[in-house]
């Protein structure tokens, strides 16, 4: 999965976040994106709820993220070294 890194003001919502996060995703993937899942640390959740941590090539990765990975997740966006975290995948690919 590629991973985009962004920066910006830290006192950005997760709404905010989601918004810019969706906007990078569309960019980069066309304007058919589905978000598969997120985390919030400032709130420390995640989506899906309670998705268990699991190992990839080795190693340990957080739910969210392996979720997002065995359904076809082509992009990561980390907004604000990781304080929140966005999943996608092209629309495209469901049809397909």
């Amino acid at each position: 999965m590629k991973t985009i890194q962004i920066t910006s003001e830290p006192e950005l919502d997760f709404a905010a976040a989601s918004k810019m996060s969706d906007a990078v995703a569309r960019s980069l993937h066309g304007d058919e994106v589905v978000c598969l899942s997120w985390y919030d640390s400032v709130r420390d959740q995640q989506s899906p709820a309670h998705a268990c941590e699991c190992r990839i090539d080795g190693r340990d990765v957080p739910g969210y993220i392996g979720y997002a990975q065995s359904r076809g997740g082509q992009l990561r966006v980390v907004v604000n070294d990781g304080t929140f975290v966005f999943c996608y995948r092209s629309v495209d690919d469901f049809v397909r």
